[in-house]
């Protein structure tokens, strides 16, 4: 299956070069263009894009903003910004951006960032339920509250925490549950020492990793021993881990 890819720039001229060089790129098939964050977030809603290449400053419109839509509807979805502003860079990655790339373009340069993405795979999930957290304070349970249920659900047995598609997901090692409720206020109830903000959209359990591997230039993706699904984790949190287990 293709990897899709969404072009966002104020200048028709940047998406063409940026789509003859993509096009020679096999794996690829650009799904959508647009010249605004409404633009943006109007064809990644409908096409769910692996990948968007999105400028800066366009037409008055910020696309640090329109990252910051896209991340929490989708965390790994790979946002390379393209831009002659690398004054922006330091802010672009505290949104976790994929990549960061300077015009005017070096052909090589785009291509190397295609060769990269090519060679990841990602997984999903889905859940339809929408539930409420709270903190059984004694009991080192979280209580995940729906219309008409309730589950029980102990810390202990938390694995990862995902932002994604708006929602809260918590995995554990036996099931998942999904919450309205945001990662940092989930954050705030559970052990510093035991769970690790390793990402803008992930809490994990640092007791339930299994490995640490490279994801991107300054990104690491994180496998669990218990689930499928992964985490992504900054060079920052990568480091802290480092320093804790020398």
């Amino acid at each position: 299956m293709a990897i899709k890819v969404i072009l966002v720039d104020d200048e028709s001229g940047i998406r063409t070069l940026l789509r003859k060089i993509i096009d020679h790129n096999e794996g690829f098939e650009i799904v959508g263009e647009g010249a605004n964050l409404a633009d943006a977030v109007t064809i990644f809603h409908r096409t769910k894009a692996d990948v968007v290449f999105l400028d800066i400053e366009m037409n008055g419109t910020s696309g640090l903003d329109c990252a910051k839509i896209i991340a929490d509807l989708n965390p790994k979805t790979k946002i390379i910004f393209a831009t002659a502003h690398s004054e922006y860079m330091s802010e672009a990655f505290e949104l976790y951006a994929y990549d960061y790339i300077i015009k005017p373009f070096n052909v090589d340069r785009v291509n190397q960032t295609l060769d990269r993405i090519k060679s990841l795979s990602e997984k999903g999930y889905s859940d339809p339920a929408d539930k409420i957290v709270k903190y059984e304070r004694g009991l080192d349970r979280l209580l995940v509250k729906g219309r008409e249920s309730m589950s029980f659900i102990d810390i202990e047995d938390i694995v990862l925490i995902q932002r994604e598609n708006n929602s809260t997901v918590i995995y554990t090692k036996q099931d998942s549950f999904i919450t309205s409720a945001s990662i940092s206020d989930i954050e705030m109830k559970l052990d510093p020492e035991q769970f690790m903000r390793s990402h803008r959209s992930y809490l994990i359990n640092i007791s339930q990793i299994k490995k640490i591997e490279p994801y991107g230039r300054w990104t690491y993706i994180v496998t669990f021993k218990n689930i499928k699904n992964d985490a992504l984790m900054t060079t920052a949190k990568f480091d802290e881990i480092k320093k804790r287990y020398s």
